[in-house]
């Protein structure tokens, strides 16, 4: 699974197969956990001083592809916007990729596709869960992250993070001590889980979900 699929899983209500966040916060974390991933594959960094492009901003380290489609046509974008703040890739990453993984986990059989009409009219989507083994052995671990306070590793590292910049956290273990568990989600966000790259690209991608979703909240009002 990818860190965007477990993240796309855990913001899917079982039964109902709807979004349990608004779509701006669910698109902006996808994109910024596929860029995580990549970082942890090795592929893409953020810039230090003295390098090739300015510091703080995307360079890629190795752009042989990793034989995942997601990942393989993520990598080519920032190929083509190496140099570029990571906040203003995202968007150019949210499109079309929450479709791409949920054909996905429906391929494997861990979502179901239900197709419908509201009021007889209007075509709708659902994606209740299907096998739903991998998301329970998935929320068990996060319990025990973020409840128990076990020691991420890298991958569940960046998925916490991420729970963490868009708020999600709490809903996601069906915490009882809801500030609690942003605390614990917020400490491992600034956490010494991960070497100091991943790190980095840790703190540019939440960064960036935050300011698409400011962006993309300040365009609806005004529109």
């Amino acid at each position: 699974m990818l860190i965007a699929e477990d993240l796309l899983l855990l913001h899917l209500d079982d039964s109902s197969g709807r979004a349990i966040t608004d779509s701006v916060r669910l698109d902006h974390a996808l994109a910024g956990a596929v860029l995580l991933e990549l970082t942890l594959q090795g592929r893409v960094d953020i810039a230090g001083p003295g390098e090739q492009v300015r510091e703080g901003r995307l360079v890629v380290r190795e752009g042989a592809p990793l034989g995942n489609p997601v990942l393989d046509d993520a990598l080519e974008v920032l190929r083509s916007k190496e140099g570029t703040k990571p906040a203003n890739v995202l968007g150019k990453l949210t499109k079309g990729l929450r479709a791409r993984l949920l054909d996905n986990l429906a391929a494997q059989g861990v979502l179901r596709e239900e197709k419908a009409k509201v009021l007889g009219i209007f075509p709708t989507t659902r994606w209740p869960a299907g096998d739903s083994s991998h998301e329970d052995a998935l929320r068990a671990r996060l319990n025990g992250v973020l409840v128990q306070g076990l020691t991420p590793d890298a991958r569940t590292g960046a998925l916490v993070s991420l729970l963490s910049a868009i708020d999600t956290a709490p809903k996601v273990v069906g915490a009882d001590d809801k500030r609690a568990v942003k605390r614990r989600a917020k400490e491992i966000s600034q956490g010494a889980w991960a070497a100091d790259a991943v790190k980095k690209a840790v703190a540019a991608v939440n960064a960036g979900v935050m300011a698409g979703i400011t962006a993309a909240t300040v365009a609806a009002s005004s529109s």
